[in-house]
């Protein structure tokens, strides 16, 4: 997922490779989900593989490293996860729900305080 330019002060300045060692390296180049997306469209280890056709819809796949914990400075392994582009966004629609809402509700509040 690329980041935002608001935040890419919150990935450490080697974040290229670490993505890379976790993309291609540990994972081998395939997503490495195992329904903890809930997309619930394959069951054991997600069959994406990085540049091929995704399984189900046909779309290039593209390797992404997921944070679990949804927190950008907390690289460890443990916490990273590979995953092809449709289980990282499926992963995280509640975090990005509550991104909109936030951005939404901030720009309503601009709105407010301009007319008064």
């Amino acid at each position: 997922m690329p980041i935002r330019p608001e935040n890419k002060h919150r990935y450490p300045p080697d974040w290229k490779q670490i993505s890379e060692r976790i993309r291609f390296e540990r994972a081998g180049g395939r997503c490495e989900c195992e329904g903890e997306c809930g997309r619930g469209t394959h069951e054991g280890r997600c069959p994406n593989v990085h540049g091929l056709s995704a399984y189900g819809t046909g779309s290039k796949v593209v390797l992404t490293v997921a944070h679990l914990n949804h927190t950008p400075e907390d690289c460890g392994d443990a916490n990273l996860r590979a995953m092809c582009n449709g289980c990282h966004l499926h992963y995280d629609r509640e975090h990005h729900a509550q991104t909109a809402q936030r951005t939404r509700t901030a720009a309503l509040e601009a709105q407010m305080e301009a007319m008064f």
